[in-house]
């Protein structure tokens, strides 16, 4: 298969999670790091739409979004390490927590850490809400793996 290259930030977590697929697929890649306030030529052309990173090049075609190209690595590069569960539902149970990790618990985290004052208080909370959930989903998963 012809080259693979991984733009993106240095300090993404999107871009590490990509980079993490990658290197346990063992696929061998090359990062290109980008700075989005005065963004590359490569960039405006693999992500016209959008116009951000993460972006997976392989043979020449651009893979957009994290969550997008974890499924691509997985399908393309099809090894002893799945990324994903092999049943249906469970795959299905899989992508709907790392939307909420993406869209809930960054977020109110985020939001946490930039907060001041009475805000911040409110933010912590709903940080911790949000990671409580994810943590009791973890256990329950846990559980019914070990029946």
């Amino acid at each position: 298969m012809g080259g693979v290259k991984v733009l993106g930030l240095y300090s993404s977590f999107p871009r590490v999670r990509v980079m993490w697929a990658l290197k346990l697929k063992g696929v061998t890649y090359e990062v290109v790091e980008e700075n989005l306030l005065n963004k590359s030529p490569l960039l405006l052309q693999m992500n016209p739409i959008h116009k951000k990173v993460p972006v997976l090049i392989h043979e020449d075609k651009p893979i957009v979004e994290s969550l997008l190209i974890l499924e691509y690595i997985d399908e393309v590069w099809n090894t002893t390490y799945a990324l994903m569960p092999e049943d249906p539902y469970d795959r299905s149970m899989a992508r709907f927590w790392a939307k909420f990790v993406d869209e809930k618990v960054v977020m109110t985290v985020f939001e946490a850490m930039k907060s001041e004052g009475e805000g911040k208080e409110v933010a912590i909370v709903a940080a911790k809400e949000t990671l409580e959930r994810l943590e009791k989903q973890k256990e329950r998963s846990f559980s019914e793996e070990t029946r």
